[in-house]
């Protein structure tokens, strides 16, 4: 919301065209922005849905949920999920050639 807000308050200041409002503008804003790329979003309790959780940085993000508990989240678990995450061909938003 707070990236939304800001790029809306450049436009109506006249700082920023509509026309001009793209991907890095947008990154830009974020309170993210400088940080590192999301490539993997562990989600624990069972639950299988981000609840509003950086959203426009987990777009190409792959995912791994489990039924662990955070609090009970051992480094084993976190070596199951890379071991997993690993294994994945990441495409980035593109398709497959069937190839790893």
């Amino acid at each position: 919301m707070r990236a939304v807000q800001q790029v809306a308050g450049r436009v109506a200041a006249g700082e920023l065209a509509p026309e001009e409002i793209d991907e890095a503008v947008i990154e830009a804003s974020l309170d993210t922005n400088g940080n590192l790329p999301v490539d993997l979003v562990i989600r624990t309790s069972g639950d299988q849905r981000l609840s509003n959780f950086l959203l426009w940085q987990s777009a190409y993000a792959e995912f791994w949920f489990t039924d662990t508990n955070w609090p009970d989240f051992t480094p084993e678990c976190f070596v199951e999920a890379m071991v997993d995450y690993a294994g994945r061909d990441r495409r980035f938003g593109g398709l497959s050639d069937g190839k790893k």
